[in-house]
């Protein structure tokens, strides 16, 4: 780590961001098995936010792959240093007011608290969102064919069949995608962060 190195803050503090934009930053952390719903809730969230008038941006697990996490591989150390980044990355997106989506598998508990870590240090909201369904039920959607891949062998890693998923014991949200559709999970979401008084409607 470079030590020769020291933050420079701004001059504009969160609650005069917090003012002009009307809204408070925060990271909705969407958590959950490949094909459990995360990306499509975040897409359709973000969208409903937009047209809400909301600051919002969706931080994709596949999108950020391509440019800022393209050096990572999926053993278990380059998925902790995945989450790690976005955990940073999300920290400054909602520092700036920004209701920041994420929708990532982060398949581990310790990596998930470090994201929700790094948030409480700098006094930033962190709801964590499980966006659960059976393993029978994404492996039947499987839109990818991911894992039907995995099942035969051709990756290795792969979380729910070869990899763990340690699932939230205790999440601020928690949405069973095989009970309810997307513009259910969506109305979840926002309700919540509208009780919780992060943008008001």
């Amino acid at each position: 780590m470079a030590t020769n190195i020291h933050f420079h803050p701004g001059s504009s503090t969160p609650s005069e961001r917090s003012q002009y934009l009307g809204q408070t930053g925060a990271t909705i952390w969407l958590t959950g098995l490949s094909a459990s719903g995360k990306s499509t809730i975040a897409c359709a969230l973000e969208q409903h936010l937009l047209h809400l008038a909301k600051f919002s941006y969706r931080l994709d697990g596949d999108n950020v792959r391509f440019g800022l996490n393209k050096d990572l591989g999926f053993d278990e150390k380059s998925r902790n240093e995945n989450i790690r980044r976005i955990g940073e990355v999300a920290k400054l997106f909602t520092d700036s007011g920004c209701i920041t989506l994420t929708a990532f598998i982060s398949p581990y508990r310790a990596d998930r608290n470090l994201a929700r870590e790094l948030h409480a240090q700098s006094s930033l909201p962190f709801v964590e969102v499980f966006v659960d369904a059976p393993l029978t039920v994404v492996e039947a959607r499987d839109p990818k064919g991911l894992y039907k891949k995995a099942r035969a062998g051709e990756i290795k890693e792969f979380t729910g069949i070869s990899a763990p998923y340690e699932a939230p014991e205790s999440p601020e949200i928690h949405i069973k995608t095989d009970e309810v559709d997307v513009a259910e999970a969506v109305r979840i979401i926002v309700d919540y962060i509208v009780a919780k008084g992060y943008i008001t409607i």
